[in-house]
């Protein structure tokens, strides 16, 4: 009898174990299952800098994912601070403006800004950076090909295709023509490459959001999300500072208000 019960325990170890191996497989299988996808409304996985990117006053050179909203009183008046270091001009004219003045369209080729250089155009660079669960083109490191992606301008997520191109677009917070207008239109070349490819400048957005707004600044256009706009004006005040563009007095005036000024 004692070598019978022996036997019995070892059998029973044995097929607890198995019950445990198997349900442990099934358990993951379903955990994964059951991750929540974008398009079913869900939030976004987090990236580097959160589902929804990156405070502005953390994201000085724009190399940092996205742009997240600033909600509290000490981030607002933070976003303030910088608005107010903006100097304020009247509009210039538009006559002599191109596209082609600020370079080809997110070429790689340019000095001084991040990415620049990096053997992959600054669209690509763009994507992969506010995008999580990138994929790229079969051989390449840089031909982003689905993504998804928080969206500030709107407030949603979006799972994104190479198909679907123009569902995201890359917007120029400071638009190009408003910059020719403020002064770009003086400068020289390399300079107007620079500010049409550097990603302080530039944040991936709902297309639909980037046509509405054209060369519009911040007193005739906002993002549709108003917990962004905060961001947004920020943003515009960052890139105004770097390169030393003056806005008009009632853009000045509509970014503080954003903040709560």
């Amino acid at each position: 009898m004692p070598a019978r019960r022996s036997t019995l325990s070892a059998a029973t170890v044995f097929l607890i174990c198995a019950l445990a191996l198997v349900g442990w497989l099934i358990g993951g299988r379903d955990h994964k299952s059951s991750t929540p996808k974008a398009d079913g409304g869900s939030a976004a996985p987090a990236g580097p800098g959160g589902a929804q990117g990156t405070s502005p006053l953390q994201n000085p050179d724009g190399t940092k994912p996205g742009l997240a909203p600033l909600t509290t009183p000490e981030d607002q008046k933070a976003g303030r601070d910088i608005i107010a270091k903006v100097t304020t001009a009247a509009v210039g004219p538009k006559d002599g403006y191109d596209r082609n003045e600020f370079g080809p369209a997110w070429t790689d080729n340019v000095e001084g800004v991040p990415f620049g250089g990096n053997k992959c155009d600054t669209r690509n660079d763009l994507l992969a950076r506010d995008g999580t669960a990138v994929e790229h083109k079969d051989g390449s490191d840089c031909t982003v090909t689905a993504m998804t992606i928080w969206d500030p301008y709107t407030g949603k997520t979006v799972q994104w295709t190479k198909a679907q191109a123009t569902k995201i677009q890359i917007d120029h917070v400071m638009p190009l023509s408003y910059d020719w207008q403020m002064g770009a239109a003086k400068w020289e070349k390399l300079k107007r490459v620079q500010i049409a490819n550097d990603p302080l400048n530039l944040i991936p957005a709902d297309g639909s959001q980037n046509a509405s707004k054209g060369d519009s600044g911040p007193a005739n256009w906002l993002p549709a999300n108003t917990e962004i706009r905060c961001s947004y004006a920020v943003r515009f005040a960052q890139v105004s500072l770097k390169y030393q563009l003056p806005v008009t007095e009632a853009d000045k005036k509509a970014m503080l208000q954003q903040c709560g000024g």
